[in-house]
């Protein structure tokens, strides 16, 4: 009774692994096609936070430039680097992604 018990359980097992084949390589295509659908919108986010950035620095170093600070132009590169290391980060990983 218990090696008719065990063929069937073998039966049973082999049966339900040949229903499952074929899924993983689909699943990796849509993974794939839903991840590159995310640059494109998250490239464009970044450009936009990097122009808040700019315009947020321009106004910054304006007061400073206004009220005499000397610290002007350390100001103004720093903010320019932000900005610029926003742009070339999201080309950067998107060419490198896609």
């Amino acid at each position: 009774m218990s090696k008719k018990l065990l063929f069937l359980f073998a039966i049973l097992a082999t049966g339900t692994s040949l229903f499952a084949q074929g899924n993983g390589i689909q699943g990796i295509t849509d993974a794939t096609n839903m991840v590159t659908g995310y640059f494109d919108p998250a490239t464009k986010l970044i450009y936009a936070i990097g122009a808040v950035v700019g315009l947020i620095g321009g106004v910054k170093v304006y007061s400073k430039f206004s009220s005499g600070d000397p610290d002007t132009s350390k100001t103004a590169a720093s903010w320019f680097g932000a900005c610029i290391f926003l742009i070339v980060a999201a080309t950067i990983l998107r060419s490198f992604f896609l």
